[in-house]
């Protein structure tokens, strides 16, 4: 693909650069023009043809068919379409935004089926929510502003039993928005992004915070502490994790649809890949070659080896990720790290650091499918349309959380290591700005979506995709260091509805006559038993009390008292503190206090959750300290 890039490097003079740092600010676009040479460079080196990745062309509804199967949604419709429970108990809890977003879908592909006259079970759209309408009231049309409220007055559940306090971004008369200070650099992470949207979406105040990515000033984003705990990917069970990506894939979408920006998932076609080697190599395979090497790495050790190869020398090199290597000496050294470097027999003497450079950024474009996925690497470059950068900040959180957990995982690396380049700007003289122009077009012109698609599209979206990769990079300190956002922390209203669901299943299993009638002998049984063989020790816990267990620990058991100030830190500590030489010695970074059963499946607590707090939200559970491992 050839660029006459004249136009805005003209005779090659802007690439000249001086020692002052505003100049380069304002010739960072040529970084990127520049970067896109070198890439087409290094390509053209390359005499081994590449198979192109084919992005096939969905049939009319095929888009939104695939899009309700991810969402865990298939049997909306088809031969398989009918109100099972967990759809049913599922559809509940979505918020009126989600839930537009789901009707959307569904009508397109009940209209695309009469169309081809399937003899499929078709559901009327409009009976998708009538269990919830009838009780609730007709959901909203994504138009108007939704109210994003559930009952905060009820702590009782329909059966009488004792239930947490949720608020999902669902249906009541007033916004929770209306009861607390707001502030545009607040991220709200209790109530649903996309309901957040809707009621600001015509407001002075989305006026007031409306900015695109062209602004050389990003906000100081503030992310309020949560006592119940952050929860991070790793944290929540299997079980509970399909169900956070389901709600994530509608929040997203649903937050697209109401600030009316396309959301359509891209679909690969298979096509053969090398399943062995080191570059050109899909993540999932180079991870099963790595973990035989090193078990439980989840970077390649390629990845990891490049970077560190970098960092060997000084990071303090001017033109850093900027200068590339000579391409002939690059494609020399990929072939030899091909051939020596599961052998251990690769001498690294040989690679300067602007090769490494090279090789770190032709890792990562060489990759069968890109980094952020064929999927999700058009929703990647649309972040950069949403109106303000707290919607951009919500929508790279939820795209993030659905990346596969190597893609993602890589990517967390990739950040950290470009904002410790840009830590040493005053001598490597590589901005914020300049290292986002030469890495967007590694991570956003992927060359198997064609060169045609890339030929059109490609002066549009160069400012947008370096602007969202500013974006990824600004941000990452911050949300890292609490946890949240890229490093794959879970918001906590989709936390909060995954607890409803759970506890929606367990009171609908209850409503079954047999199930009742079994469960109540079983309770009266195992009460007389406990009865009979309980000793005064072993009472049930007071009010305010909860006893933790700890397998592992020299102490098994403990009645905690809960109080305020109450963490999840302290009572690990508490159980560490009692010594015993009989009990294997677990150190403190090694055992965490899980959150089992009740409204969650399992959930691993971090050191500063308020015990209090949640034990309010989820009085039913189990609490048992024990390592990741076991």
């Amino acid at each position: 693909m050839n660029h006459d890039h004249s136009k805005k490097t003209p005779d090659g003079a802007s690439f000249d650069r001086s020692g002052s740092q505003d100049s380069l600010d304002e010739l960072s676009m040529d970084d990127y023009w520049k970067e896109l040479e070198n890439i087409h460079e290094t390509r053209g080196s390359n005499h081994e043809e590449r198979v192109a990745l084919v992005v096939k062309e969905p049939d009319e509804g095929e888009l939104e068919e695939e899009w309700l199967k991810e969402a865990g949604l298939s049997n909306l419709f088809g031969e398989s379409s009918g109100d099972s429970l967990e759809s049913v108990v599922f559809l509940s809890t979505l918020t009126r935004t989600q839930k537009a977003a789901v009707e959307k879908r569904v009508e397109t592909v009940t209209q695309t089926m009469r169309k081809k006259n399937k003899h499929h079970q078709i559901p009327d759209v409009r009976d998708i929510f009538r269990l919830q309408n009838d009780s609730k009231g007709k959901v909203c049309d994504r138009s108007e502003p939704s109210t994003v409220r559930t009952s905060e007055n009820k702590n009782e559940t329909q059966d009488g039993t004792k239930g947490p306090k949720f608020s999902l971004g669902t249906d009541e008369q007033k916004s929770p928005l209306e009861d607390m200070p707001f502030s545009d650099t607040d991220i709200n992470l209790e109530i649903s992004f996309a309901e957040q949207a809707a009621n600001i979406k015509d407001s002075s105040v989305a006026k007031m915070c409306k900015g695109g990515g062209g602004d050389t000033l990003l906000p100081n984003f503030r992310l309020p502490k949560d006592k119940t705990g952050t929860t991070k990917i790793g944290d929540l069970a299997p079980q509970d994790m399909k169900k956070v990506y389901s709600l994530a894939l509608i929040e997203l979408t649903a937050l697209y649809d109401i600030l009316g920006t396309e959301f359509k998932q891209q679909k690969a076609v298979k096509i053969k890949t090398k399943d062995s080697g080191l570059f050109g190599v899909p993540l999932s395979v180079l991870l099963e070659q790595d973990q035989k090497k090193v078990p439980g790495t989840k970077i390649p050790l390629i990845f990891q080896k490049l970077i560190a190869q970098i960092e060997e020398a000084t990071l303090e090199t001017e033109g850093l990720l900027r200068i590339p290597g000579v391409s002939t000496r690059i494609k020399n050294l990929c072939q030899e790290l091909e051939a020596k470097f599961y052998e251990g027999t690769f001498n690294w003497e040989n690679v300067k650091q602007h090769d490494a450079a090279s090789l770190l950024k032709l890792f990562i474009r060489e990759l069968p499918q890109p980094l952020l996925t064929v999927e999700y690497l058009k929703a990647f470059q649309d972040v950069q349309n949403l109106p303000t950068k707290k919607q951009q900040l919500q929508a790279l959180n939820l795209l993030v959380l659905l990346l596969p957990e190597a893609n993602r995982e890589t990517l967390k690396v990739l950040l950290e290591f470009l904002q410790r380049v840009i830590d040493h700007r005053d001598k490597n003289k590589m901005t914020l700005k300049n290292v986002a122009m030469v890495m967007a077009p590694n991570l956003f012109t992927f060359h198997g979506f064609g060169s045609k698609t890339i030929e059109q599209s490609e002066f549009v979206m160069a400012a947008g995709t370096a602007n969202v990769m500013r974006f990824m990079i600004r941000y990452q300190k911050l949300l890292w260091t609490v946890s949240v956002f890229l490093r794959g922390g879970i918001p906590k209203f989709i936390v909060d509805q995954v607890r409803k669901q759970n506890a929606e299943s367990q009171k609908k299993e209850k409503k079954d006559k047999a199930m009742k009638k079994l469960l109540k002998k079983m309770a009266y049984d195992r009460e007389k038993h406990e009865k009979q063989e309980k000793t005064p020790n072993e009472a049930d816990v007071p009010q305010g009390v909860i006893r933790v267990q700890a397998p592992h620990l020299s102490k098994v058991s403990m009645a905690i008292q809960l109080t305020e100030e109450l963490k999840a830190s302290d009572i690990v500590a508490r159980f560490l503190s009692q010594k015993s030489g009989n009990v294997q010695t677990l150190k403190k970074e090694e055992v965490f206090l899980y959150e089992i059963g009740g409204n969650i499946g399992e959930r691993c607590l971090d050191d500063d959750t308020y015990m209090k707090d949640l034990y309010q939200l989820n009085p039913n559970a189990e609490w048992v300290i024990k390592s990741k491992q076991s």
